[in-house]
């Protein structure tokens, strides 16, 4: 075999690319035979040998040797030290020109060549990508979507080109989701199906091609799979019930293809994604409360989903999974009454419902992601809704696990999310009541340390908070503002000259707020809290301006 190919290659290297096709081809057979017997060591002697410089001439000639030289190229791209070889020998252009070809024997073994060529190389991805090769291919797709070598060939360079960012734009000037598509509604084999999927997931992260795939018919395909799935015993069920259901509600992140689907709440696909969230099946759970959380993006269509009864199904559902539950519905039925809880029309409908009782059910919870969402769901429930932010403000139970988790730093969402429920408790109450549970429950310190964060929107939800509970019980807060050095804070604050306008203002409120107290008083006057308020007297924004004016001379009488 050694002596054989040996032979060949210095044959090879003699003949003229130009010479009769008869006269390569014994050669090119034995080379083949060769990889075959021994792809590694036949490899190396190729590269020794130098006829890859040979084989760009023998591509653009296209004589009947062409699909040989096409798959001597894929099979000694096979191994990843031969591929900067390969690309070094300017293998690259002619191959993709022979894309053009209609040859489907040539088509195949060029496919696989750049395929291997350019496996796992972001860089020779990009290089192809902007030599074209995605239109073609898609045309390739379209035109031989019978001959299933060359189907599959399109399908893995789709998979590999589809993650790059750059592929997307191009896909979506091309009819990839109508052959795609086409292809999918053919297939009956579970493998067949899978590995469009694997190319149709990357390719749905782009909101213009989801549109198409919506517009192509994908959704309607996929409750087909998941009505053939659902109930199944094989393994292959679970698998399909999976990525169909999972496809289906990345095609609703798109705004555009959710509202298509969403037809006014009346499209068959949004009534069908309804029927998931009753039944036995926790993939379907899920999937039906992620789709609800998709197309409770705008106002409108939760206005129309809570006028429709839907909140119901999420409680029911909750309820479902309130002891040792399904962890991931869980956050998908919070997730889904957040966002439906986010116009004020619908918050006191959905707190008569009994949404605020059935989640707090899930505070003993110590999974961060539904600790996240329960949080953001109560946040926006008790927003303007003073009766509802007093009710929840006075639980002493509600109020320490808040405190509990704004010191979970291993959870920034967690944390971030308890600071602005508890300020959110103060803010839209203003009780009094809610201040003492806050108090006793450990809550200011936390707030006056929220007053520092690194988001404005945050820093004054802070501020306001802590503006009123010096306003309506300074004395009980007054030991704790101590331990927290909030004097300082507020004196770093008004120095800074990045504070945002509404941080100055605020900040110079609290400040008059706190001279209410005798030893917080004192700590203001041992600052230079005078010269700084002095100096936003000529603030430009005429708010905290005259504030500041206001500031001092309450500063000047009590000095």
């Amino acid at each position: 075999m050694a002596d054989d190919l040996c032979g060949a290659l210095e044959k090879l290297k003699l003949v003229s690319a130009e010479g009769p096709a008869d006269s390569l081809e014994d050669s090119l057979d034995c080379l083949l035979k060769a990889l075959a017997h021994n792809n590694a060591e036949a490899s190396e002697k190729i590269q020794a040998s130098g006829l890859l410089s040979l084989f760009p001439a023998m591509l653009t000639q296209q004589t009947a040797c062409t699909p040989k030289v096409a798959n001597i190229i894929a099979e000694v791209a096979k191994n990843e030290w031969m591929r900067s070889a390969c690309v070094g020998a300017g293998l690259v252009p002619p191959l993709v020109q022979l894309l053009n070809c209609k040859d489907q024997e040539v088509l195949l073994q060029t496919g696989r060549a750049l395929g291997n060529i350019c496996y796992d190389s972001h860089s020779l991805q990009a290089q192809l990508i902007n030599m074209g090769v995605i239109p073609t291919l898609v045309k390739l797709l379209g035109i031989h979507s019978q001959n299933t070598a060359l189907t599959e060939m399109c399908l893995i360079a789709f998979g590999n080109l589809a993650e790059l960012e750059s592929s997307k734009e191009q896909f979506a000037c091309t009819s990839v989701a109508e052959e795609l598509v086409a292809l999918f509604r053919k297939q009956t084999e579970h493998e067949k199906r899978e590995v469009i999927f694997e190319v149709l997931a990357p390719l749905a992260e782009n909101d213009l091609i989801k549109l198409q795939l919506v517009e192509a018919g994908l959704v309607e395909c996929l409750l087909d799979v998941v009505d053939e799935a659902v109930g199944g015993q094989r393994e292959e069920d679970a698998a399909q019930l999976k990525t169909s259901s999972d496809l289906l509600v990345l095609l609703l992140l798109g705004d555009e293809s959710m509202q298509k689907l969403f037809e006014g709440g009346k499209g068959s696909v949004f009534q069908r994604v309804l029927s998931w969230v009753p039944s036995n099946s926790h993939q379907l759970q899920l999937a039906g409360a992620l789709a609800i959380a998709n197309f409770a993006r705008n106002d409108g269509n939760c206005i129309h989903m809570v006028d429709e009864g839907i909140v119901q199904k999420l409680l029911d559902l909750l309820e479902r999974h309130t002891e040792e539950g399904n962890v991931t519905v869980q956050h998908a039925a919070l997730s889904a009454l957040r966002n439906l809880a986010i116009p004020v029309v619908n918050k006191w409908k959905m707190l008569s419902a009994g949404v605020a009782d059935v989640v707090l059910k899930f505070l003993v919870s110590e999974m961060p992601p539904v600790q996240f969402k329960l949080l953001g769901t109560l946040r926006m429930l008790i927003d303007t809704q003073a009766e509802a932010a007093e009710q929840l403000g006075t639980n002493g139970k509600l109020v320490e696990r808040l405190a509990e988790w704004c010191e979970a730093k291993e959870h920034a969402g967690v944390m971030g999310e308890s600071n602005r429920l508890l300020s959110a408790l103060i803010r839209h109450s203003k009780s009094k009541d809610v201040i003492r549970t806050v108090i006793q429950g450990g809550g200011v310190k936390h707030l006056v340390t929220m007053a520092t964060s690194e988001h404005v929107i945050m820093q004054n939800e802070a501020l306001v908070a802590l503006g009123l509970i010096a306003a309506l019980d300074l004395d009980s807060a007054e030991k704790d503002f101590e331990g927290a050095t909030l004097v300082q804070i507020l004196h770093k604050l008004l120095s800074d000259e990045h504070s945002a306008p509404e941080i100055k203002y605020n900040s110079l409120i609290l400040t008059c707020a706190v001279l209410g107290s005798e030893p917080l008083h004192k700590e203001v006057h041992g600052l230079t809290f005078l010269d700084v308020v002095s100096k936003l007297r000529a603030h430009e924004n005429k708010t905290v301006a005259r504030q500041a004016s206001l500031t001092e001379q309450k500063l000047t009488v009590q000095s």
